[in-house]
């Protein structure tokens, strides 16, 4: 089993209203770096995605932007983009999401819309199949995932995540901890799945 060396981020390319948001996203980054882990993320540098970005670089760690063309004028500055270790373009968001699963050895999901909840809500649906066994969580800042891990119970308890025991995330409230809860559970089993199937989905 390979040990955790990159931290896959996906959080809101805007800042939310509650300035906690990116301030837990900039401890987070400052985290990441201190740990001498990589961070993977979608490539914005405004919103709590900057932050996160912002918090690795400030601290001396390796940022990787992955973003698709079309978004790279309203999620980033092309100044900003020229600050990050690297940066991969990519020609849509399908190959965007498995370009950041590949980089990646976790997953960490903080406040954000729609998109956000649409990739790891596809992270879970691969481990839930048993594709993956990568340390998955939701950085509850301010309570704000409870009614997603409401739902999620919900769903189990209505009989319809039957494979729940590898559908098990994370919860961490504070962003100082998050890092050292995914090296923990990077200790248990086999993290690796079955790339070759995830690549057909």
């Amino acid at each position: 089993m390979s040990k955790i060396r990159s931290i896959c981020v996906y959080c809101g390319s805007s800042p939310g209203r509650d300035p906690i948001y990116k301030q837990s996203g900039k401890l987070l980054g400052k985290s990441i770096a201190e740990h001498g882990l990589e961070l993977v993320y979608g490539g914005g540098t405004k919103g709590i995605m900057g932050a996160v970005a912002d918090g690795v670089m400030s601290a001396g760690g390796r940022v990787t932007g992955i973003i698709p063309k079309f978004l790279m004028n309203k999620e980033a500055t092309e100044h900003a983009l020229g600050q990050l270790s690297e940066l991969i373009v990519t020609e849509d968001m399908h190959e965007r999401k498995h370009k950041m699963f590949e980089r990646s050895d976790a997953f960490v999901t903080l406040p954000g819309g729609i998109g956000t909840v649409e990739e790891i809500v596809e992270i879970m649906t691969w481990a839930q199949l048993g594709r993956h066994r990568k340390p998955m969580v939701f950085a509850n800042i301010n309570g704000f995932w409870n009614p997603m891990l409401a739902l999620i119970d919900h769903m189990k308890a209505e009989g319809f995540v039957h494979t729940s025991h590898l559908v098990n995330p994370l919860v961490v409230e504070a962003p100082e901890e998050i890092v050292p809860a995914v090296l923990s559970a990077s200790a248990k089993g086999d993290r690796e799945g079955n790339e070759a199937i995830i690549g057909r989905m």
